[in-house]
């Protein structure tokens, strides 16, 4: 795949309810399986990525889709707790990965997040994930603390990158 690939991010809605559970299907046993083993990834997809699970994000519009070519290539998801604006999940299919689909659902999710006024935008990923660590560097996160896996598991790398108004999106006027 091209890295000059023309993506679409945009709000899903029930009809990409397969398409999002696939991302998740695709993604997790290569990402995951390497660094944290099979039973996570069975954990994982049978809690996070069913359709039961995503159908309440998406009707609540949290879940951004990434499209190429009409295809769902990649998803976000963002949410807040504890009063700060979490991303608690992004996914692009691994033939898509480095193509800027990542990039423009950082974006979508920066814009999203400033627009609604948060100040700092969170997320984590497990240790040993080199790929999002550079991936969450390279867009201005910073680290912000280690949650302790236990039992066995990896730990979590929590960052989070500042939001300013600047980050806000604009629109064709050049207003916010």
């Amino acid at each position: 795949m091209s890295t000059n690939t023309s993506v679409l991010t945009r709000e899903a809605d029930g009809d990409d309810l397969v398409a999002v559970v696939d991302v998740g299907h695709r993604t997790w046993p290569v990402t995951f399986g390497p660094i944290a083993g099979d039973e996570y990834v069975a954990m994982g997809l049978a809690k996070w990525w069913t359709q039961e699970a995503i159908i309440p994000a998406i009707r609540k519009g949290r879940v951004t889709v990434a499209e190429v070519n009409g295809e769902v290539v990649g998803m976000s998801e963002l949410g807040v707790h504890d009063d700060h604006a979490w991303m608690w999940k992004l996914y692009v299919l691994p033939e898509y990965q480095g193509c800027g689909v990542g990039g423009a659902l950082m974006r979508a999710a920066i814009h999203r997040v400033a627009a609604q006024q948060h100040t700092q935008l969170r997320l984590s990923y497990l240790d040993g994930n080199e790929h999002a660590a550079a991936f969450y560097t390279h867009h201005g996160f910073e680290h912000l603390e280690v949650q302790e896996g236990g039992s066995g598991m990896p730990d979590n790398i929590v960052v989070s990158r500042e939001i300013t108004p600047t980050d806000a999106p604009v629109d064709e006027r050049g207003e916010v």
